[in-house]
């Protein structure tokens, strides 16, 4: 026996011991114990290239082995091996970093790096075995093997080894309630979710289970779209092709590298929980980036690799960490610079891809300054103006940053004439601003809803009024945020007023009935005053300008914008639904034959107390009957709402068979 003594631990360095607890799965030993394996072959590869070593490398593997019958399972692997001293080292003296020594010492004499960044690596073993056995030969000329055994206590042996191969084999006897280990299924499954992607072949039972390349450290010269593209099924399987990616390596001011995706999205994918995997070294460490990643990029999958990120901290630390802040705004503006580029080189593949990326674009506009400055220019907004625009077939956009500059790289191939559909088009709101300023200089007209506000929007395409649709769920706020950056324009929704341009300008030509001296629509206003009598609504009466006044509709319910705005507000801080206001604007349409035949059925006369007469009846009823449909347009009826509309309008068409009948 050489020695016997008991494990070093350095004051100074007591805090990782105590981190030790942060291993909250157990499984993780496996992880740190074939990542020190990959480490030792590495190192292999350096003192090699440096001429310090001028054997035979070999072929670099790690093997896997089991046995049931001893219950152990050991790792071995062709690497640098150790010598005592060495042993003593870097396993007696559990605080010292065998790796960050090694990288000083050789840094530049490989193109793979080292992965022992995960602290105390090796004793993670102990959370699964009663027993860890080091047996381990050095690369050395003239050293001697070695035998390390230690069964969790501070004290250990060690002891020259008959191994003849140059390498180390870790061999753990499994505790009791950690035999699961012994399976081979589950090795595999560990060996595919933490090392799948390491540069060394694993083996178990003469098996290779990783894939062992890593796409995101290839270079993107290297890679073709199908590859890109194989990659992300691999990762997330049986989903939809993914909209555009983009391929990160840079080494400063920190060393990140990493294949982001865009991905179609679907209503049953949970946008607040990030699918983003993170890697260290090429080894799996986390399902998820949400403290790195901005919120507003959840959605985004793929895989960042970064030896620069704190793995073993709290979420609170990463989230308050400078350089973990620096790298979320790294890949903020790189999907700025892409979202820039592919609006300015392909504006049809831009406006594919906003149909899924626009809300999490401008939520991101709304909580990122800096973002926000980057592509404030590039929103787009589905718009009523017959353009000119085509969407490309959806197929996806390579973009790469090159480790040469920040420069980035478009290899995606250009989309045939043949493969071009067309679609809705969408426009800027600076060049909406600019295509209507001579008719309504710095005015914007606005849709949130298509369906309930559809005769409102018809009504301003027919005068040849643009309108923008602003319809998805943030963009209450965002139409807020528009008002303040660009303050000098009037933001106007559809159902709210009527611009000039949709009413005839006559009205001080109307013919006074010498009977009742008055208009017509001073008698229709008092005609639907009294019919509905409702004190708050405001009816105004109005002829709607049209080549077809059938086409128009007979009354419009109209909401203030401040005062629905102020409603909405009050709603959302209280957390409830805006309800509809009693305080409303009735528009009645006097250019429909609708509305003339009402006023002639009337014959001039108004609607009196009791006693009515049936056409007074009628009258009364069809009043009530346009107040219907039109609050029909602006909101839904409750259930006693909806029975009392379809009894009036039963009531409605049996006096009117009545009437043609007679």
């Amino acid at each position: 026996m050489l020695e016997q003594g008991t494990i070093s631990i350095h004051t100074e360095n007591i805090f990782p011991i105590i981190k030790k607890s942060l291993y909250s799965d157990h499984q993780i030993f496996l992880r740190e114990l074939v990542s020190n394996a990959v480490d030792a072959i590495q190192k292999l590869k350096m003192v090699s290239r440096a001429g310090d070593y001028a054997g035979d490398i070999g072929e670099p593997e790690i093997e896997i082995a089991i046995d049931k019958d001893k219950k152990t399972l050991s790792i071995s692997d062709n690497g640098i091996g150790m010598t005592a001293d060495e042993v003593k080292k870097y396993i007696n003296q559990v605080a010292f970093s065998s790796a960050e020594e090694f990288i000083h010492k050789y840094e530049g004499k490989s193109d793979q790096p080292i992965i022992g960044h995960f602290g105390l690596g090796f004793y993670s073993s102990f959370m699964v075995a009663q027993k860890v056995e080091i047996d381990t030969l050095s690369y050395q000329e003239g050293a001697q093997a070695v035998h390390w055994t230690c069964d969790g206590s501070p004290a250990f042996t060690l002891e020259d080894s008959s191994r003849t191969t140059r390498g180390t084999t870790i061999t753990l006897s499994l505790q009791g309630e950690e035999e699961e280990f012994l399976e081979s299924a589950r090795i595999k499954n560990l060996v595919k979710t933490y090392c799948d992607f390491l540069p060394v072949p694993i083996k178990l039972e003469g098996e290779v289970l990783n894939k062992q390349k890593a796409p995101w450290r290839e270079s993107p010269s290297n890679l073709t779209q199908e590859d890109y593209l194989e990659f992300y099924r691999y990762l997330y399987p049986f989903q939809e092709e993914p909209l555009l990616w983009v391929h990160l390596n840079t080494d400063y001011p920190f060393i990140i590298n990493g294949i982001l995706y865009f991905p179609k999205m679907r209503p049953d994918v949970d946008v607040t929980k990030g699918q983003i995997k993170l890697f260290c070294n090429q080894v799996f460490v986390s399902d998820n980036c949400e403290e790195i990643i901005p919120q507003f990029l959840m959605p985004m999958r793929g895989v960042i690799d970064s030896t620069d990120i704190p793995l073993n901290v709290s979420r609170s630390a990463l989230q308050g960490d400078r350089t973990v802040k620096r790298i979320g705004d790294y890949i903020a503006k790189k999907v700025g610079d892409r979202l820039k580029e592919l609006f300015r080189d392909n504006r049809e593949q831009y406006i594919s891809a906003w149909k899924d990326l626009g809300t999490f674009v401008k939520f991101g506009v709304l909580n990122d300054d800096k973002f926000k400055k980057q592509i404030e220019d590039i929103i787009v907004f589905r718009t009523t103006a017959k353009l000119t625009e085509k969407v490309a077939a959806e197929t996806p956009v390579v973009e790469v940053q090159s480790s040469d500059g920040d420069a980035w790289q478009d290899v995606t191939p250009s989309p045939s004439a043949e493969n071009s559909t067309p679609s809705a088009p969408y426009t800027t709101l600076k060049e909406y601003l600019e295509r209507n300023k001579e008719r309504n200089e710095n005015r914007v007209f606005y849709s949130t809803d298509e369906a309930t506000q559809s005769t409102y929007i018809e009504l301003h395409k027919n005068q040849g009024l643009e309108v923008l649709f602003m319809d998805s769920f943030i963009d209450t706020h965002f139409i807020n945020f528009l008002e303040r950056e660009y303050q000098d324009v009037k933001f106007t929704r559809v159902d709210s007023d009527l611009d000039n341009t949709l009413l005839e300008q006559d009205k001080d030509k109307e013919i006074v009935d010498p009977k009742t001296n008055k208009t017509r629509s001073e008698t229709i206003k008092e005609l639907f005053e009294k019919s509905l009598n409702k004190p708050k609504l405001n009816i105004r009466t109005e002829a709607l300008k049209s080549d077809d006044p059938q086409g128009t509709p007979p009354a419009m319910v109209l909401l203030p914008e401040i005062l629905r705005r102020l409603r909405e507000m009050n709603a959302m801080m209280q957390q409830g639904t805006a309800e509809f206001p009693e305080d409303h604007i009735l528009l009645v349409n006097t250019a429909h034959p609708l509305i003339q035949n009402l006023a002639n059925l009337n014959q001039g006369t108004i609607i009196q107390g009791d006693g009515q007469s049936s056409t007074d009846q009628l009258v009364n009823l069809i009043c009530q009957h346009v107040y219907d449909l039109a609050l029909m347009s602006q909101k839904g009826f409750d259930a006693e709402g909806m029975k009392s509309f379809v009894e009036r309008s039963n009531e409605v068409l049996t006096k009117l068979t009545e009437q043609a009948s007679k």
